[in-house]
C-alpha cells in the first residue's frame, strides 16, 4: 500500500501528462520542491482541474509512487486571480517562479522561500492597473530578496574593490558607481580608475605572465655580483562593469534589502535599470537565462515605448 503524506504548496509549473493528467511542480513548505501527477486534471469536470493551475496554493494529500507521486486530494487555500488577468503581472510572476525553481531544494523544508514567494506574488497582484509600469520596481525588490534568501546577495552598500561605504551624492548628476556582475556588486568609479592607472604603470616594465592567475614575474637582469632573481607581483583584476549608476539608482539599489520598497515614481526609468542589473546578476549565478524576462521586455516596449 502506497505511503501518503500531507503538504501545503504552490504550483509553479504544469504540463500535460498522458491523455488527461497533469504533471505539477510544487513548492511546498514541508518538503521543498516536489513533482506530482494530478490524475484526470485535464478532464472537463475534474476536481483537480483548477487546483492544478499555476500559482494556486493547496493543502495536499499525496501518495508516494515508484517514480512520480500522485495527488489524491487537494483543498485550495489561496489563489492569485489578478495575475492571470494582466499579461505583465503574469510574466513577472513566471519570472519569479523561474528563479525559485532554480533555488528550491527537494526533500528539505523550504518555508522561508515559500513565504517569500507568496508575499511578492501578492504584491504583484495588488499593483493597480493604472500603475503597471511600477512592475519593474516590484520585480527588483522581489529578485533582491530571493537572492538574499539563497545567500547570493549582491554587495551594494560598499565598493567591491575598496570595501569603503558608498553614499549617493544627489548633487552630482553624473554616474558615480558601476555595477560588476563578476565582482559581486557595486564598484566606485574613482577606485576603478585608480586601479586602471596602477595597472598601466605596472605594465611599464617588461612582464611575463605566469599561469592562469594574475601573478606576474618581472624579469630582472643579472649582474656579475648578484644572482638573477624574479619579483612576483600580484595585480588586482580590473572588473568589467555591467552598468553605471547615478545617485538615484544607487539609492534604489541600496534600499532593496528593506521589507518595504521605497515610494515608487512610475515615471522614473531608474527602476528599469536596477531591475536589469539584478536580472543579469541572477542569470550569472543561476547559470541560465530568465526566459519570462523577454516577455516583460516585449510587453512594455510595445505598450509603453519603454527602452529595454
Amino acid at each position: 500500500m502506497s505511503r501518503t503524506y500531507k503538504a501545503t504548496g504552490i504550483n509553479l509549473k504544469t504540463q500535460a501528462f498522458g491523455e488527461a493528467d497533469r504533471l505539477v511542480t510544487i513548492l511546498t513548505r514541508e518538503f521543498g520542491l516536489i513533482r506530482a501527477i494530478a490524475p484526470g486534471a485535464r478532464k472537463h469536470k475534474s476536481s483537480l482541474g483548477g487546483r492544478s493551475g499555476m500559482f494556486v496554493v493547496n493543502e495536499l494529500l499525496i501518495a508516494q509512487g515508484r517514480s512520480l507521486d500522485k495527488i489524491t486530494q487537494a483543498q485550495t487555500t489561496k489563489t492569485y486571480p489578478g495575475l492571470a488577468k494582466d499579461l505583465a503581472k503574469l510574466a513577472a510572476s513566471q519570472y519569479l517562479a523561474e528563479i525559485v525553481l532554480c533555488q528550491a531544494l527537494s526533500e528539505q523544508p523550504q518555508e522561508e522561500l515559500y513565504e517569500l514567494l507568496n508575499e511578492h506574488l501578492a504584491r504583484l497582484e495588488a499593483i493597480p492597473t493604472t500603475e503597471v509600469k511600477t512592475i519593474f520596481a516590484h520585480l527588483a525588490h522581489a529578485v533582491f530578496h530571493l537572492l538574499a534568501n539563497s545567500g547570493l546577495t549582491p554587495q551594494v552598500q560598499v565598493c567591491c574593490l575598496t570595501q569603503h561605504p558608498l553614499t549617493p551624492d544627489f548633487l552630482d548628476p553624473n554616474p558615480q558607481v558601476g555595477f560588476s556582475v563578476s565582482a559581486g556588486g557595486t564598484v566606485s568609479l574613482q577606485a576603478l580608475e585608480r586601479l586602471r592607472k596602477e595597472g598601466d604603470k605596472g605594465r611599464g616594465g617588461e612582464w611575463e605572465r605566469g599561469g592562469e592567475g594574475e601573478n606576474e614575474r618581472q624579469r630582472t637582469p643579472s649582474s656579475p655580483t648578484s644572482p638573477a632573481y624574479q619579483t612576483i607581483v600580484h595585480r588586482q583584476e580590473i572588473p568589467v562593469l555591467s552598468s553605471r549608476l547615478n545617485a538615484t539608482q544607487l539609492a534604489m539599489l541600496q534600499q532593496l534589502s528593506q521589507p518595504e520598497i521605497m515610494p515608487i515614481d512610475a515615471a522614473n526609468d531608474g527602476w528599469l535599470s536596477v531591475e536589469q542589473i539584478l536580472r543579469l546578476y541572477a542569470q550569472y549565478h543561476l547559470g541560465r537565462p530568465i526566459r519570462s524576462a523577454a516577455l516583460i521586455d516585449s510587453y512594455f516596449a510595445a505598450n509603453y515605448d519603454a527602452t529595454v
